[in-house]
């Protein structure tokens, strides 16, 4: 059996019109504006409103090789943020998952693509986990469509290569295909990070 893959940082993800860059601590402000918005925090963990504190976060994270935390940008502005972590054997975690408002429409589904795209192809994982909060009903929705299934309160399995096909292709821009267990036409460049392998 294979050596399990392991969480990289980039510097850059590009897919069709969303661009993930790397969170660094000139991000905090925009971070905690996400993360504090009653609306947006409703299913997250407590986050104090300090940007000191988000800032010294981020700068620990900066230095951590166990995770990939990305602001989402269109056009050039930030619209959200995602992270990648907890990586267990061939399965990866992924949430910290907030679209601002005024995002485009196609926000979600594009960057969950991405998600997707970079952790299976690129990273080499073949499942993910995650757990969406009790009464989070859209999110669980949202992964369900894409193949994910219930395991626990609150806790969903990606069931990995194989399975992709099931993803509708009504959910998938017209360039997307899932072909053998990929995620095809969803990332247009990767900058790998400059300090990591």
């Amino acid at each position: 059996m294979s050596a399990p893959p392991r969480l990289r940082k980039a510097a850059r993800v590009m897919g069709k019109t969303l661009t993930f860059r790397e969170a660094g601590p000139e991000d905090a402000a925009f971070i905690l504006s996400l993360r504090t918005d009653p609306e947006k925090s409703r299913y997250l963990s407590a986050t104090p409103a300090d940007v000191a504190a988000q800032r010294a976060w981020l700068t620990r994270y900066a230095v951590a090789d166990d995770q990939a935390y990305f602001i989402i940008d269109y056009q050039g502005a930030p619209v959200g943020t995602v992270r990648l972590y907890d990586a267990q054997e061939h399965s990866f975690c992924w949430g910290s998952w907030i679209l601002a408002v005024g995002r485009p429409q196609h926000a979600a589904m594009e960057s969950a693509l991405m998600v997707y795209a970079y952790a299976l192809d690129h990273l080499g994982f073949t499942a993910a986990h995650f757990d969406v909060r009790k009464g989070n009903e859209r999110v669980w929705q949202f992964h369900e469509r894409f193949g994910a299934r219930r395991v626990a309160a609150g806790l969903f399995i990606h069931p990995g290569p194989g399975r992709h096909q099931r993803i509708p292709a009504s959910l998938c821009p017209v360039s997307t295909r899932w072909r053998h267990g990929r995620v095809a036409g969803v990332i247009n460049q990767l900058i790998p990070h400059s300090n990591r392998s």
